[in-house]
Protein backbone atom coordinates (compact mmCIF):
# COMPACT_ATOMS: atom_id res chain seq x y z
CA UNK A 1 0.00 0.00 0.00
CA UNK A 2 2.76 2.34 0.96
CA UNK A 3 5.42 1.04 -1.85
CA UNK A 4 8.27 0.60 0.85
CA UNK A 5 11.22 -1.13 -1.16
CA UNK A 6 11.82 -4.76 0.14
CA UNK A 7 15.11 -4.31 1.56
CA UNK A 8 13.33 -1.74 3.77
CA UNK A 9 11.21 -3.88 4.52
CA UNK A 10 13.19 -6.89 5.25
CA UNK A 11 15.30 -4.48 7.55
CA UNK A 12 12.74 -3.33 9.59
CA UNK A 13 11.57 -6.98 9.79
CA UNK A 14 14.83 -8.13 11.03
CA UNK A 15 15.13 -5.29 14.04
CA UNK A 16 11.74 -6.04 15.19
CA UNK A 17 11.84 -9.29 15.36
CA UNK A 18 14.39 -10.26 18.03
CA UNK A 19 13.30 -8.44 21.17
CA UNK A 20 14.03 -9.20 24.48
CA UNK A 21 13.90 -8.02 27.96
CA UNK A 22 15.15 -8.68 31.30
CA UNK A 23 14.52 -7.49 34.96
CA UNK A 24 17.48 -6.73 37.52
CA UNK A 25 16.85 -6.18 41.06
CA UNK A 26 20.00 -5.71 43.27
CA UNK A 27 21.20 -9.12 43.35
CA UNK A 28 18.77 -10.95 41.06
CA UNK A 29 18.40 -10.78 36.97
CA UNK A 30 15.74 -12.91 35.42
CA UNK A 31 16.20 -14.47 32.11
CA UNK A 32 15.54 -13.04 28.53
CA UNK A 33 11.62 -12.54 27.56
CA UNK A 34 11.23 -12.88 24.57
CA UNK A 35 8.61 -9.16 23.27
CA UNK A 36 5.32 -10.35 21.41
CA UNK A 37 4.81 -6.80 20.56
CA UNK A 38 6.74 -5.32 18.07
CA UNK A 39 6.46 -1.19 17.71
CA UNK A 40 9.11 -0.04 20.30
CA UNK A 41 8.97 2.80 22.11
CA UNK A 42 11.46 5.77 21.21
CA UNK A 43 12.59 3.93 18.30
CA UNK A 44 12.00 6.76 15.68
CA UNK A 45 10.21 4.65 12.84
CA UNK A 46 7.81 3.10 15.37
CA UNK A 47 5.59 6.06 15.26
CA UNK A 48 5.17 6.68 11.49
CA UNK A 49 4.85 2.68 11.36
CA UNK A 50 2.05 2.29 14.10
CA UNK A 51 0.21 5.28 12.36
CA UNK A 52 0.73 3.55 8.71
CA UNK A 53 -1.15 -0.02 10.36
CA UNK A 54 -3.44 2.26 11.72
CA UNK A 55 -4.45 4.00 8.54
CA UNK A 56 -4.63 0.53 6.48
CA UNK A 57 -7.06 -0.29 9.54
CA UNK A 58 -9.46 2.69 8.69
CA UNK A 59 -9.34 2.53 5.35
CA UNK A 60 -10.46 -1.61 5.58
CA UNK A 61 -13.20 -0.33 7.74
CA UNK A 62 -14.51 3.15 5.53
CA UNK A 63 -16.31 0.68 3.12
CA UNK A 64 -17.98 -1.73 5.52
CA UNK A 65 -19.01 0.82 8.52
CA UNK A 66 -21.58 2.92 8.73
CA UNK A 67 -21.26 6.73 9.14
CA UNK A 68 -21.19 7.90 13.10
CA UNK A 69 -24.14 9.21 14.55
CA UNK A 70 -22.81 11.56 16.70
CA UNK A 71 -26.97 13.54 17.90
CA UNK A 72 -28.38 16.49 17.42
CA UNK A 73 -26.71 19.97 16.86
CA UNK A 74 -23.24 17.46 16.41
Amino acid sequence: MYHVPEVIQMMLDDYFSEFRMRFSINDYTTNWINLEIEIAMGFTISHILFVMAMEIILKAAEDSADSANLGDGC
